[in-house]
């Protein structure tokens, strides 16, 4: 899949482990480590009905407030947010990383 970031901290938190943005810098090694390790597995499957077969992602997409919004598991407190486009033959195979959530925040 091809992924994109929608803002430099999450590229900078992915590329090198760190950021300076007050948002993610706090994030605990062990939370960004698997961060990278989810992002990885997006980057691997070649569309967004793959990602199912992860069962410890616990992939979802989002009603309500958040509707369209694809999401997830980092770990049991924190989710990966993303939008999810189809290419030219409708298989959704880009994804646009949003933010990471703590969960019932």
């Amino acid at each position: 899949m091809n992924i994109t970031f929608e803002n430099t901290a999450l590229e900078e938190l992915y590329t090198t482990g760190v950021t300076k943005d007050k948002q993610y810098k706090k994030l605990s090694k062990q939370i960004v480590k698997q961060y990278v390790k989810v992002v990885n597995y997006l980057r691997a499957v070649r569309r967004i009905e793959d990602l199912f077969l992860i069962k410890s992602l616990h992939y979802s997409k989002k009603v309500g407030d958040l509707k369209g919004v694809d999401v997830v598991w980092i770990n049991d407190q924190y989710r990966l947010l993303f939008h999810s486009s189809p290419d030219e033959n409708g298989i959704v195979v880009n994804a646009l990383i949003i933010e990471i959530s703590k969960h019932y925040e």
